[in-house]
């Protein structure tokens, strides 16, 4: 190690680098004396790490250059698979805050923390995204995440009620980022038999530490076989808040099946970025090759998170599970097969981008097709189902009013296109253009009702108003509303001429 230079490097601590040596137990030795003594971490340029089959964690809490250094991950043996190999922290203590109720939209407390946080509550009376069909659950208890201000202001907007408060965190935001800079994995992929259920992967990087920017690594998967389960995400964001992840390459991962909870055989979704309960994430110059590959599942999936914004990234998919609140944006994106989801409330902006999915916004029925707040479509270009022959259906929304998610479902209130072009060019015979809407009320599954859809138990609330201004579409052809006519009766639909 350097004195002067104010680093260490993972040889300091006995790694070796010649990619048989299992050097992850100096690995963790060199970042624990690094984070002691507040020092960065350097490693060798040309060195190959064998991350080995042990147990162990490497906590990181100082700037880390992993520059053109290879690490392998064999996960053909391991100690434990749910274990990271990993973990970017914070070396701050959780503060101790006293909330008992909170409302939605609420933009203030009278707390004044010493340090402004990452915060975290949860109603564990209360269940939300109760979700429906093959993968279906009881749902999880109601949350929010949010940065609490010294002043006592709120960043991320608190989606839901809380007349009681059953658990609360706070974790303090680092005032200086920590950057993590190169590196390039690869995972030897699992080779695990389980007939039934999920059985996640871990044996990754967690970043748990508010105000962390990860910066072109490159991940990796080889030696996948017919047999394997699923991965949580190499790059795995979780319970912190302002994380960039800038000019990484992430691989899609081998679609598996099992039997899922309805007991009926499903793909198993895997992962190589996830992002939980975050508050402010961006993905910058992010990218994959192959996103067309329907052998691949989507690279990414979120929940419960705050303010989303993918700029610049070549992905197969982009994908909200459990909600998005505040902004949700995609901007100079391409976007693969898998097309991009939504569910959750706030404003919704698709700007000078491509994307290749079945609808060009899917709002996911698993979770009630809900978006609450308006959607933005401006300057871009539709391939439906990668060009496949189809009947496109624009924004793809179906909730038929008999499931209770937990809460209330909406479709868009209102939404803009302003410049879209629509390659229809590959459609079945008979075709008399696209759909904006499906029948969004229709029943799905083995449902059954006669009751329209305003009478049901959990009703869907319509969209109201659709603006458009320079659509167009390969066929010539005008699109049109939706297969059900009475949806015409609730939905203004405005053309304008180009402005």
């Amino acid at each position: 190690m350097s004195a002067t230079e104010q680093w260490v490097s993972y040889e300091d601590f006995g790694a070796v680098g010649d990619g048989i040596t299992d050097d992850l137990p100096a690995i963790c030795r060199a970042h624990e004396y690094a984070n002691k003594h507040g020092l960065s971490v350097r490693s060798r340029p040309d060195a190959t790490y064998h991350l080995g089959r042990q147990a162990l964690t490497a906590i990181v809490a100082t700037d880390t250059d992993w520059n053109t250094s290879r690490f392998t991950i064999d996960d053909t043996d391991v100690e434990d698979h749910r274990r990271p190999l990993f973990e970017i922290v914070s070396l701050l203590e959780p503060e101790t805050l006293e909330l008992k109720t909170l409302t939605r939209d609420q933009d203030h407390v009278e707390l004044r923390p010493a340090r402004d946080c990452y915060v975290t509550v949860e109603n564990a009376n209360k269940r939300v995204y109760i979700r429906r069909g093959l993968n279906q659950n009881r749902g999880i208890a109601q949350r929010d995440c949010f940065i609490l201000r010294r002043d006592g202001s709120i960043e991320g907007a608190i989606d839901w009620d809380y007349d009681v408060i059953t658990r609360i965190e706070a974790r303090p935001i680092d005032d200086k980022p920590l950057i993590v800079r190169g590196g390039v994995f690869t995972t030897f992929a699992n080779r695990m038999k389980q007939e039934v259920g999920y059985n996640y992967w871990a044996r990754n990087i967690v970043i748990s530490r508010s105000n962390t920017e990860i910066d072109g690594l490159t991940h990796y998967v080889v030696g996948e076989t017919a047999v394997g389960h699923p991965y949580s995400g190499f790059l795995s964001v979780r319970k912190c808040a302002i994380v960039t992840l800038r000019d990484c390459f992430a691989t899609g991962h081998k679609v598996y099946r099992t039997i899922g909870s309805a007991g009926k055989p499903v793909s198993m979704g895997s992962y190589d970025f996830t992002a939980n309960e975050v508050v402010n994430f961006r993905m910058i110059g992010c990218r994959m090759n192959h996103i067309l590959d329907r052998t691949r599942w989507g690279v990414i999936a979120t929940n419960f998170c705050k303010n989303i914004l993918l700029e610049d990234c070549v992905l197969s998919r982009m994908d909200v599970h459990m909600g998005v609140s505040g902004f949700y944006t995609i901007r100079r994106s391409t976007l693969g097969y898998m097309g991009l989801n939504a569910i959750g409330r706030g404003t919704l902006t698709v700007e000078d981008s491509t994307l290749y999915g079945n609808s060009l916004i899917s709002f996911r029925g698993d979770y009630g097709s809900t978006w609450e707040g308006p959607v933005l479509i401006r300057n871009c270009r539709w391939m439906p189902a990668c060009g496949n022959k189809v009947q496109p259906i624009m924004f793809n929304t179906r909730n038929d009013g008999l499931h209770d998610f937990g809460y209330r479902c909406h479709m868009p209130r209102e939404i803009t296109i302003d410049g879209l072009f629509v390659d229809d060019s590959n459609h079945p015979e008979g075709y008399q253009g696209l759909y904006l809407f499906p029948d969004p009320f229709a029943p799905l599954g083995d449902a059954q009702t006669d009751a329209p859809p305003w009478q049901r138990p959990f009703p869907y609330e319509p969209c109201r108003t659709i603006t458009i201004r320079q659509l167009t579409t390969a066929s010539g052809l005008r699109p049109r509303l939706s297969p059900n006519p009475e949806l015409a009766k609730i939905t203004a639909v405005i053309e304008e001429s180009a402005r």
